[in-house]
């Protein structure tokens, strides 16, 4: 029988309360305490849970064997190598951190200290558990889509971060070669960062992948398709659907073959608070590794570096025709917060 692991969550905003429901729900968890800053939101999630309340994530030494960590990224760096450095186990929400430094840095201080630090890049649990990961051998062209309505909430980063990033994991899992170009268009429409992002990924064993992510949509997609050789298959991660078609040869000469089936009722939260803690409780390596995490860091930050590269050529274009005699300076131009190209 897996030993019980004392467990508290750090940050009970939108996501983080369903860490404190899935470790309360647990027979291998114990929710010792949930912490925020806001002192009445705490309150209310730990007394759902029976739990403790604190404002101050310090004050979890000695209470806690491993924690999750929900606040707004900027902050995963400070609370998760505090809890490193005191000999906690970490599962961190996606993105793992804001910099490619800070996450060398994590990955280091847990490997040092044999401690678990998991990132929680949650679609991997939807596509280990519908069979996607086993039926990917050779892919050729993959085809990533994931749409939803403005919200607010996670306005405060780009896309690419806030969305786009579920994807970028996912397909660094499916593809097994280096990256030789990135190029992306997006632009802000609705916040200060890009609403709408579209990135194309070559690798180099010829796989190319395209991914759009969209948080100004009418209505919510999240889907994945995968092209080989013999077959394509379609990952819906939204209504937890898989479909493969095949091309097969047969008397009256070939045919496509149609082959649906429904993922099921898994939980892919509860799964990945389950692997988390199996990790802990046997000292085995996470599902998402903190380098898992980083390499989706690394992808996603070329995709804004395209970005910018972009935005640098169609400011250059608006420019170039307005200066000369005119006296016109950068002042008089009416830039706007495009990034990108148009067609």
């Amino acid at each position: 029988m897996m030993a019980v692991v004392r467990t508290a969550v750090i940050g009970v905003g939108h996501f983080g309360r369903f860490h404190a429901e899935k470790y309360a729900a647990s027979e291998n968890a114990d929710l010792v305490a949930v912490v925020d800053a806001d002192a009445t939101r705490a309150g209310e999630v730990a007394s759902k849970h029976g739990a403790q309340a604190l404002t101050d994530y310090r004050a979890l030494i000695g209470l806690v064997d491993a924690v999750s960590i929900a606040v707004p990224t900027i902050a995963h760096y400070e609370i998760a190598r505090f809890f490193l450095d005191h000999g906690v186990h970490v599962l961190v929400e996606k993105p793992f951190t804001s910099t490619i430094a800070e996450a060398d840095d994590l990955i280091l201080r847990a490997r040092s200290a044999n401690l678990v630090l998991q990132i929680g890049h949650l679609e991997r649990f939807f596509c280990a558990d519908s069979g996607l990961f086993d039926q990917v051998t050779a892919p050729l062209f993959i085809e990533a889509l994931r749409i939803a309505p403005f919200k607010p909430r996670g306005a405060d980063v780009s896309v690419i971060f806030d969305l786009m990033i579920h994807d970028i994991d996912l397909i660094a899992s499916l593809v097994d070669a280096p990256i030789v170009s990135v190029d992306a268009v997006g632009t802000p429409v609705l916040s200060d960062h890009e609403d709408i992002v579209n990135a194309r990924i070559a690798f180099e064993n010829g796989c190319v992948a395209t991914i759009t992510a969209s948080r100004i949509a009418f209505k919510s997609e999240r889907k994945l398709r995968v092209f080989q050789p013999d077959c394509m298959l379609v990952a819906n991660l939204l209504e937890r659907r898989m479909t493969c078609v095949r091309k097969i040869t047969t008397e009256d000469g070939p045919r496509l073959d149609v082959d649906e089936w429904e993922v099921g009722a898994q939980d892919p939260l509860r799964t990945e608070i389950s692997s988390f803690l199996q990790a802990v409780a046997s000292g085995g390596e996470p599902v998402v590794t903190g380098e898992d995490g980083r390499e989706a860091l690394i992808i996603a930050e070329r995709i804004v570096e395209s970005l910018r590269a972009q935005r640098a050529i169609v400011d250059h274009h608006m420019i170039q025709p307005a200066f000369g005699d005119s006296g016109l300076t950068m002042d008089d131009l009416p830039l706007t917060g495009h990034t990108g190209t148009r067609s």
